[in-house]
């Protein structure tokens, strides 16, 4: 593996969301498990978040197939996504707040142990924000609830086209008047890096073996040469000199 690039140029650090800032898994079973004790409503919460997670990257590639139709922001595709499952999984008695209450589990996730730590630290030395396929009232809602300090919210919703369509990392470059060499992606996926890189993005990788839980099959180590790879964000600001 080839040494490394130099990373002194960067100015910016943008980041993955779902996964890498926050724990998406473990966040939305908790809230749906004790918003179901409360509501006397039973089901299998965590196979209806798996199922949901699983229907993700299929909904984003059925926008970027019909662009006649026009784009489709995450809160929406979330919806689509939820009302297939509830029917699938015979959930009775949702009421329209129900549905948009779960739909919002989403704007309502929790960061992993070091994110907000980290975040603060890299914020004293770059501009942070997120680079998320999640629209922009989703992760402003996110970055209230879980105490993210970005600096702004850039968000797919922003470009119109999900990640990893060119028109993301190179959108939030431009946004920020910058070079693409001048902003560095952070994700725990390693596909999102490549993508990023292959743009011209500086990367940054940090492992979140649990993502998934027990249905984690990627992502357990760096599989590209990217110019820092860490344990944590703590680690990315130990490299960065934060």
């Amino acid at each position: 593996m080839t040494p490394p690039s130099d990373h002194s140029a960067v100015k910016a650090l943008v980041f993955d969301v779902f996964g890498t800032v926050v724990d998406w898994r473990t966040s939305l079973i908790a809230d749906f498990m004790w918003w179901g004790k409360q509501r006397g409503i039973t089901a299998d919460w965590t196979a209806l978040v798996d199922g949901w997670r699983g229907m993700y990257m299929a909904s984003m590639d059925d926008v970027r197939k019909h662009p006649e139709r026009g784009y489709v922001m995450l809160d929406d595709l979330h919806r689509r996504s939820l009302d297939k499952l509830v029917e699938k999984f015979a959930i009775k008695g949702l009421t329209e707040a129900d549905l948009d209450y779960l739909t919002k589990g989403w704007h309502r996730l929790h960061p992993w142990p070091d994110s907000v730590a980290g975040l603060t630290r890299l914020k004293t030395k770059f501009v942070i924000a997120p680079l998320s396929n999640g629209n922009v009232a989703l992760l402003t809602n996110m970055a209230k609830f879980a105490g993210l300090p970005w600096d702004l919210i850039l968000s797919a919703e922003l470009f119109e086209h999900y990640k990893p369509d060119p028109e993301t990392y190179l959108g939030a470059a431009k946004l920020l008047c910058l070079k693409p060499e001048e902003v560095m992606m952070v994700a725990a996926h390693n596909g999102d890096l490549a993508a990023a890189q292959k743009n011209g993005l500086k990367t940054a990788f940090v492992a979140r073996p649990t993502e998934y839980g027990p249905l984690q099959k990627v992502d357990f180590e760096a599989t590209g040469n990217w110019d820092i790879v860490a344990r944590d964000f703590g680690g990315i600001a130990d490299r960065l000199g934060c």
